[in-house]
């Protein structure tokens, strides 16, 4: 027979089974489709900026699990990138530099006498603080001690600390010099840094869970010895963050909004701070952060309106409230974050959405915001006096998976719910996906809340994230290409995406302190030196007519590009793959074999590199797939159209 092209239509589609997705695509990682033809991915590159902190991370160039990424320019052209983590905030000032430890300070305290508590021998110190508010895991920074106390050198004691909780009013640090005596004595200066958050979402219960005797963190009244409710959630530390101008707002979700100022001089660094009418801290001579009474002290999700100019607190608590109300929306006067209650004067104001329980998220779109409660989308626009903003249902019995999961390209907004995708250019609609159940069957509901989106605007890609079967991190990702309206999946450990055109190439978080450039390269960066990307696509199952007949193959006329590849001699792995019937399993004794001089195979691997011009084979079976791998550093490819020679081999 003559030879004959394996052409696959685009995308990948596992919501049928193998052969009846005959002539398509049915599993892949790192492969996406350029111009309806599979390719592997590009690599990726690590920042290799170091923190400023004098602690210094466990791993990598952060402490914590960053889920934020926000990039901006300043007025003197200072190229700004922050990052909210787990533990802490951080802002790198342009590319491949230090992060500065920008974490905002909720309290300070000079302890005159009795600081600090030791035993003979022991590096723990234990610290003595009524009333200190920390919990496990939060930073401390002393300092102020003038001499060694009981053995411990002043300058083990002047630094930052990650504490562990021992009481209401003690908590311990480990230094690196033991105590030389026992003894409680000393003086110091403690600043405590906010309150560290989850990197997880974590089901607390047992004695011991949430507040002890009381309400603490979440966590329902219980009384004195009682063990927290059953099923009670701890809740992981997600940021919004938003330029105003040149200035950060920031706040994690439950608490205050904290203002980030750029330093007169480019080599200063200061901490956020909160914004709040007791706040009266300056900086280069200027008072920032002093607000009306009104301003929200507590809420989930903070925006900067983008022409109008408006600070945005989306579920917040309510003028003359400290308790939170997750369908609130408030708003600060026009081009003034610090006046929030509503006058005659100004256009700071509110409204209360009414369907749904909480709002989960919110995308700026076309002249409108759009915002997601855990039921219905809204569409929230300025009106000007004296309503100043407007809001209108969109669309009712939806659902969205997690505040990070909309993503907005090509006009139009994407996002994950609960058990589908969506989209909304006008009008909100399902956003039909061949991979629904391979999703929606594999995802870690308890997780729900790491689920994050990106835009690869280069790809023309929409990216979701999210963690697979049981796992607490994230391992996953499904690409819906909007140009090519197809989609893809693949493997890879991901917590925070910004596709930022004020920098080179996308911008991604991972775990162990390390952020990314991706699209940078054909490598993976994670490591030094860099590691091969394993990639590969396998087709679903065809067949010669009907399956009637076994196919028998004996050569395939290859059609691949290495064009961006950076090693000597790049190659990918073709692999055939037959199978007697559709329950069999590939090239395994299943499939028949046929005893003579020249065996015909099972399963087979062939080297492919550039100039290589036939595989000649030997196959049978009557279904195949057809994969294509790659293993090796320095690769990049593309598929084209192979030739293959197959023809009627009997029916068993």
């Amino acid at each position: 027979m003559p030879l004959q092209a394996l052409k696959f239509r685009p995308g990948i589609s596992r919501d049928n089974t193998s052969l009846s997705n005959e002539g398509g695509w049915f599993e892949c990682d790192k492969i996406r489709f350029r111009s309806g033809y599979p390719e592997k991915i590009g690599g990726w590159v690590a920042d290799t900026g170091s923190t400023t902190s004098t602690l210094t991370p466990p791993t990598g160039n952060f402490w914590g699990v960053c889920r934020s990424l926000w990039n901006w320019i300043s007025i003197q052209g200072r190229n700004y990138l922050s990052l909210g983590t787990n533990l802490k905030l951080y802002l790198q000032n342009s590319g491949y530099s230090s992060l500065e430890d920008i974490t905002p300070i909720r309290r300070t305290v000079s302890l005159a006498s009795g600081a600090f508590t030791t035993v003979d021998t022991s590096a723990v110190v234990v610290i003595n603080d009524v009333g200190h508010g920390a919990q496990t895991n939060d930073f401390i920074q002393i300092s102020g001690v003038t001499g060694a106390i009981n053995g411990i050198p002043a300058t083990d004691l002047n630094q930052e600390f990650q504490i562990t909780y021992l009481t209401l009013d003690t908590f311990s640090i480990t230094v690196d010099t033991p105590a030389t005596s026992s003894g409680t004595t000393g003086g110091c200066n403690i600043a405590y840094q906010i309150s560290t958050g989850s990197e997880t979402y974590t089901v607390a219960t047992g004695w011991g869970a949430g507040g002890w005797g009381g309400e603490t963190a979440g966590f329902p009244d219980t009384g004195w010895g009682e063990s927290a409710a059953t099923g009670v959630g701890v809740d992981l530390r997600l940021w919004s963050q938003i330029n105003y101008g040149e200035y950060l707002l920031a706040n994690p979700r439950g608490g205050a909004i904290y203002l980030w100022v750029p330093a007169a001089s480019p080599t200063a660094v200061y901490r956020a701070q909160v914004l709040s009418p007791s706040n009266t801290n300056t900086q280069d001579g200027v008072a920032y952060w002093t607000t009306d009474a009104s301003c929200p002290t507590t809420c989930n999700i903070i925006h900067v309106s983008d022409s109008s100019r408006f600070v945005i607190a989306f579920g917040c608590n309510d003028y003359g409230s400290a308790d939170i109300n997750p369908l609130l929306i408030r708003w600060s006067d026009q081009e003034d974050y610090t006046t929030w209650t509503p006058a005659i004067t100004n256009q700071a104001g509110s409204l209360t959405l009414s369907t749904g329980s909480e709002i989960v998220a919110i995308k700026p779109q076309r002249q409108e915001i759009l915002v997601f409660t855990d039921a219905a989308v809204y569409s929230m626009q300025y009106l000007g006096p004296p309503y100043v903003w407007g809001i209108q249902q969109m669309g009712s019995n939806i659902s969205i998976i997690s505040q990070n999961s909309i993503a907005t390209a090509n006009n139009s907004t994407f996002w994950m719910g609960v058990d589908k995708f969506y989209m909304y250019d006008g009008r909100v609609q399902t956003l039909p996906c061949p991979l629904r159940q391979h999703v929606f069957t594999n995802i870690n509901n308890e997780q729900a809340d790491q689920v994050f989106a990106g835009t690869n605007e280069g790809f023309n890609e929409i990216w979701w994230f999210y963690c697979s079967g049981t796992s607490t991190q994230i391992d996953s990702y499904v690409v819906f290409n909007y140009a090519e309206n197809i989609w893809y999946y693949g493997t890879m450990p991901r917590t925070a995406w910004l596709d930022s055109p004020l920098r080179n190439y996308p911008i991604a978080a991972g775990y162990n302190g390390q952020f990314f450039y991706h699209e940078n390269g054909v490598d993976d960066g994670s490591t030094n030196p860099p590691s091969a990307i394993a990639s590969y696509i396998q087709s679903s199952d065809f067949d010669i007519g009907d399956g009637h007949n076994y196919g028998f193959v004996w050569r395939i006329v290859p059609d691949v590009n290495f064009n961006g590849s950076t090693g000597p001699a790049p190659q990918v792995t073709f692999t055939t793959r037959p199978r007697q019937n559709p329950g069999s399993a590939y090239g395994t004794s299943a499939t028949p074999t046929v005893t003579s001089a020249n065996n015909y195979s099972g399963q087979r691997d062939y080297a492919v590199q550039q100039f290589t011009e036939i595989v000649y084979v030997r196959i049978r079976g009557r279904q195949m797939a057809f994969k294509v791998s790659s293993s090796e550093v320095g690769t990049a490819w593309q598929l084209g159209a192979p030739r293959i020679d197959i023809r009627p081999d009997g029916r068993r």
